[in-house]
């Protein structure tokens, strides 16, 4: 497969409150195939949601570039949709109007409205909620506003879905059940998804391949681990898998090493 996503020689530094420049990211080389789905992992601090917004074109690196579909990341734009651990719906409008919205400015030069209702619609449908499209944001649960953030950003048809630790305020149950629903979805779309997680359990089921940041500051790519498991994945059918073990007890491994035993060249500016 083609590679859809690179990144080439990208640092980052942030100027702290003493103007002194503060090593985030240290030269990150990645490069995703198309409709591969990339978890980042690392312990708290090493530049994981950095990455994400860089991606969507919300920070810009200090070096290197990002590229997208062959052209730089300059920006933010439709070829990608960003989904936060919070939801970020306008509450005055229905859930069918925040998903409209976002349909209207990507499609709404080319579509008349009917079609674009019909897209919003869809979207809706895909993640259970179209029987709630008249609801108002205050009127849904925890999961179902997440749920309509999602449906915002696939009826976008993004070519890559930036998703910042998606289900991480929600209750592990209403979490497993959207885990599930992202996966179908997911395995319908020809969509490149890059994922920030801390659930070791959540990449494995969820990625092809778990990029392992090291321990920030000047956090870089430890070691990229494959994710072997076939597909579809069924969390109680992996969660009995030999391999699944295996590559558990490798993650947990390498992030406990990288939290007690930090490099001294990854603290060089």
């Amino acid at each position: 497969m083609e590679n859809h996503v690179r990144i080439d020689h990208l640092s980052h530094r942030f100027i702290n409150k003493k103007t002194q420049p503060y090593p985030v990211l240290h030269n990150i080389n990645l490069s995703i195939r198309k409709g591969e789905v990339v978890c980042l992992v690392g312990n708290s601090g090493c530049g994981k949601s950095t990455l994400i917004q860089m991606l969507a074109g919300l920070e810009r690196p200090s070096e290197g570039v990002l590229i997208c579909n062959n052209r730089e990341i300059s920006g933010p734009g439709p070829d990608r949709a960003l989904v936060l651990e919070q939801p970020t719906l306008l509450p005055w409008l229905s859930c069918f109007q925040n998903v409209y919205l976002a349909v209207e400015q990507v499609f709404g030069a080319r579509e008349t409205p009917g079609e674009l209702r019909a897209r919003a619609r869809a979207a809706l449908t895909r993640v259970g909620l179209l029987n709630d499209a008249a609801k108002f944001p205050g009127e849904l649960s925890a999961g179902m506003r997440q749920r309509v953030s999602i449906a915002r950003a696939i009826a976008m048809e993004p070519k890559v879905l930036l998703m910042d630790e998606p289900f991480n305020a929600l209750d592990p149950l209403t979490r497993s059940h959207l885990q599930d629903d992202v996966l179908r979805i997911v395995g319908t779309l020809d969509t490149t998804v890059i994922m920030v997680s801390h659930d070791v359990d959540e990449a494995l089921l969820m990625a092809d391949r778990i990029v392992l940041l090291t321990q920030g500051p000047a956090a870089t790519i430890g070691t990229i681990v494959p994710v072997d498991l076939p597909r579809p994945r069924n969390r109680l059918t992996v969660l009995s898998e030999p391999r699944y073990l295996e590559l558990r007890t490798r993650i947990l491994t390498f992030l406990h090493d990288q939290r007690h035993h930090r490099e001294p060249e990854l603290h060089a500016a």
